[in-house]
């Protein structure tokens, strides 16, 4: 198994600095990860950085709290596609979920994935707030909208990716998306235990600690 092109290369703190995303693209080089996850404001670096690799440059929009509106996230996602990523990374509005205004969630899902065409979207639930049916509910409404991910956590909430989720993503999602666990990745037995339950994408910035020893690194989240 060739972990390496499962993981998705992260560094999302507030005090990333551009020396630190351009070693965070280098070790993505190196290692071959399949992609980097960054915020925004440092898409274009890294486009530039990892031009001549097979790395792919993942964003986040509407992060971490997915509290913002609907066309604020399209404006987002389409400023980072246009600044040369290939993925996109969304929060949900959690507070709309649980007031249960399904018609508002799936909407933004939808207008987002039209926004950002044949590039790849990945739907972050934040499960550590929601209830079980909650957590299935958004999986139906991300399928509905077209979502080509699910994923667990942002990394910054209260908890992060957790089997029992993920078990229960998976029988919702089945094959009709994809399954990305984030948050709280370290070590290689968690990593290889999300992926034996189908996982296609591990968000973690031990990347690096995976792929040589499995060692983990409480420095990161």
């Amino acid at each position: 198994m060739e972990i390496n092109k499962y993981i998705d290369h992260t560094l999302l703190k507030p005090t990333a600095s551009k020396a630190q995303i351009i070693e965070l693209c280098k070790e993505a080089e190196l290692y071959n990860f399949y992609a980097v996850c960054i915020n925004g404001c440092y898409v274009a670096l890294a486009k530039n950085q990892l031009k001549n690799t097979a790395v792919k440059v993942a964003a986040v929009i509407g992060f971490p709290l997915g509290a913002m509106t609907t066309e604020a996230k399209v404006y987002e996602a389409k400023d980072c596609v246009n600044n040369g990523a290939s993925e996109i990374d969304m929060v949900i509005n959690i507070g709309k979920l649980i007031d249960e205004e399904f018609d508002y969630i799936e909407n933004e899902i939808k207008e987002i994935k039209r926004a950002i065409g044949n590039k790849v979207l990945k739907v972050i639930f934040e499960n550590c707030y929601l209830t079980a049916k909650q957590i299935k509910k958004a999986c139906e409404l991300s399928i509905n909208a077209g979502a080509d991910y699910v994923k667990t956590s942002t990394g910054f909430g209260s908890g992060g990716a957790t089997i029992e989720d993920v078990k229960l993503m998976k029988s919702v999602v089945e094959n009709k998306a994809q399954i990305k666990a984030a948050g709280g990745i370290r070590d290689i037995t968690t990593a290889l235990g999300y992926i034996e339950l189908g996982v296609t994408r591990l968000g973690t910035s031990s990347g690096v600690s995976l792929v040589t020893k499995g060692v983990s690194d409480k420095n990161n989240y």
